[in-house]
């Protein structure tokens, strides 16, 4: 094992090769290191930007071998990296984050029971493991309520919103039975997450709260700063530094939340750079990627400082009709920051880009974004 901090010149790996990892190889880059993607897609948008484009299934004992051996340090883009092949890459590198914490939050079952374990307030939730606790999930969360499966689930997919006991046993048979958590509905305000860094030593970079807003259960706009009570707020933050604590996280980490009767509920923990933190790309003094790559390399963690407030619009592949996107009218604007993540092929719902609009008015940002959303 390479001794901490991992300096410019070392050879960096990350399992997974969609934007965020691109993100990350782009940061890592920057940076003066060499990456190595693992992912089995030949039009990887990671593998498009690394020094080596590993094509290969997470499973891949010979591929994990020739990732784990060639970088110093390895991380993960997506939480549905097998935890056994973290641990197999434990034995010649070091692992961020670790597979322990992967395994809980890559099960929405196991998740939402350590939430509950530790203290945290979540949403009343019921585990289904099988058809005989249809009933009594029912009654622990009673109606409407979302039945979601145990893995595998995300942007909405896997998830069916259910408002009686035979819509649920119908929905249930549809997953083919398979592990699966119904959550009940809350008096649902508004929807906040935290992305936070955290190191070996257990210090935490926090960086702004930023208020949710989603379409079809994908991310549509980030809102930067949440326009939340102060107090609230630092509730959020204080929540999040707690949960990657009691996980012995290292690495970065978004904690979602709902804001219901004026009170925050933990709705999910990704174990990786979050949509939602794409806004600090541009409008804070160390973006998360860099601070992936500084968790990781065991280098202290960047400056968290909102520069501007930001609003940031998700771009999905519904864009891709009808003659558009009009990328004339949204660079036409000086204060609106372009992302796009080098897919081949857009379809919808798929996450193609995303655009920053930066301005000292937190309104005037909203209204420009929400503008050119309509525009694009």
């Amino acid at each position: 094992m390479s001794k901490l901090p991992l300096l410019p010149g070392a050879t960096l790996g990350i399992l997974g090769g969609g934007q965020l990892g691109r993100m990350f190889t782009i940061a890592a880059r920057t940076m003066g290191y060499k990456v190595m993607v693992l992912d089995p897609d030949p039009q990887s948008p990671a593998g498009q930007m690394a020094d080596v484009h590993l094509q290969a299934d997470y499973t891949d004992h010979g591929a994990l071998k020739k990732l784990g051996e060639a970088c110093a340090a390895v991380t993960t883009e997506f939480e549905n990296v097998p935890a056994e092949s973290l641990i197999e890459l434990a034995k010649n590198c070091r692992v961020s984050p670790g597979a322990d914490a992967v395994a809980i939050v890559q099960d929405r079952s196991r998740e939402k029971s350590w939430l509950a374990d530790n203290g945290f307030a979540t949403a009343p939730f019921a585990l289904i493991n099988n058809e005989a606790d249809l009933e009594a999930g029912a009654k622990a969360t009673g109606f409407p309520a979302i039945l979601k499966v145990s893995r595998f689930g995300y942007d909405g997919k896997g998830q069916f919103r259910v408002a009686s006991a035979e819509e649920l046993k119908a929905a249930f048979a549809e997953l083919k039975g398979i592990a699966c958590v119904l959550e009940g509905f809350v008096n649902l305000e508004r929807e906040v997450s935290v992305v936070l860094a955290r190191d070996d030593a257990g210090q935490c970079a926090l960086f702004p709260v930023a208020e949710n807003r989603h379409e079809n259960g994908i991310l549509d706009v980030s809102i930067v700063p949440a326009r939340v009570a102060d107090a609230l707020a630092q509730t959020a933050i204080d929540m999040a530094r707690n949960v990657a604590g009691k996980l012995g996280y290292v690495g970065v980490m978004a904690v979602e939340f709902f804001v219901a009767d004026g009170k925050l509920l933990v709705n999910e923990i990704a174990p990786r750079p979050h949509n939602s933190g794409h806004y600090t790309l541009d409008a804070c003094a160390t973006d998360q990627f860099e601070q992936q790559v500084r968790a990781l390399c065991g280098l202290p963690l960047g400056d968290t400082r909102l520069l501007s407030p930001v609003v940031m619009v998700n771009i999905l592949g519904d864009r891709w009709v009808n003659g558009g996107p009009h990328w004339d009218k949204l660079l036409a604007h000086p204060n609106i920051k372009l992302h796009l993540y080098g897919k081949e092929t857009a379809r919808p719902g798929r996450k193609m880009g995303h655009f920053n609009v930066l301005d000292a008015n937190l309104d005037e940002a909203l209204s420009l974004a929400e503008n050119m959303r309509q525009k694009l």
